[in-house]
């Protein structure tokens, strides 16, 4: 059974209901869909994929029942990309989105639902990443198979994506350095090896292929990850690590 698996039934069950013939299908990736999902730092990553654009009637009651069902997920919330078909497969990138929710973009939401019906959508790079993992590990909650709807994604649209992900780690590991510091692992175990991994397979891949140096930071990273109280990272460490891993990925293989 998947966490949360009555919200995500739901769910599936109100885009089938909302949507329509409209509807392609539901789709889990990250955490939750790669069995290391920890209700504390780990949240529901959705793509819901759709045949033609959505009015915006429509997105209006999409967005009220996601924002509804959020108060029911899991501390960090539900995380969704709503995207045609047409750019999925074959997969364009970056790619074109019809409307996103996050937790992070409630108050724009609650200030004006019509702004941010209108507005909130266009063009995004870490899409492709969502689609490795989901074309790799992910979990169809509704309609057509994971490898009919979404196409391959390139080797170098994967680690652009990824890496944009990453280009603000030196500062970004002061302010969220758990996600930081196993984000970078597993963007270097990708460069390295060729592995889609999770952050906390991250870690543990990091535990055993980087320096010495890094392994307090390291187990202090997958600790909180793991639920656990936050801990001292120490800024000089973290600023090394990341300068060091950063070199490592843009270095040539």
């Amino acid at each position: 059974m998947l966490p949360y698996q009555n919200l995500l039934d739901r769910f599936a069950e109100e885009s089938r209901r909302i949507l329509g013939k409209n509807l392609v299908g539901v789709y889990l990736h990250g955490s939750a869909a790669m069995g290391c999902f920890h209700p504390s730092t780990g949240d529901l990553d959705l793509l819901i994929v759709v045949n033609e654009p959505i009015p915006n009637e429509t997105k209006m009651e999409y967005m009220k029942m996601s924002v509804f069902l959020n108060k029911e997920a899991p501390k960090k919330g539900i995380e969704l990309s709503v995207l045609r078909k047409c750019f999925c497969n074959p997969f364009v990138y970056p790619t074109p989105f019809e409307l996103h929710f996050s937790p992070s973009h409630l108050d724009r939401w609650n200030a004006d639902p019509e702004e941010y019906i209108r507005n909130f959508n266009g063009l995004d790079r870490d899409i492709a990443a969502h689609v490795m993992i989901l074309r790799n590990r992910g979990v169809v909650l509704s309609g057509s198979p994971i490898r009919e709807t979404f196409g391959e994604v390139r080797q170098e649209d994967y680690f652009s994506s990824i890496l944009h992900d990453i280009e603000n780690a030196k500062e970004d590991i002061l302010h969220d350095p758990m996600y930081v510091i196993l984000n970078l692992c597993r963007v270097l175990a990708y460069r390295k090896n060729g592995a889609i991994l999770s952050k906390e397979e991250g870690g543990q891949w990091g535990l055993s292929n980087l320096p010495e140096t890094y392994r307090s930071l390291l187990a202090a990273a997958l600790s909180q990850y793991r639920g656990n109280s936050v801990p001292s990272y120490g800024r000089n460490l973290s600023e090394d690590f990341a300068s060091f891993m950063l070199r490592k990925i843009c270095s040539k293989p």
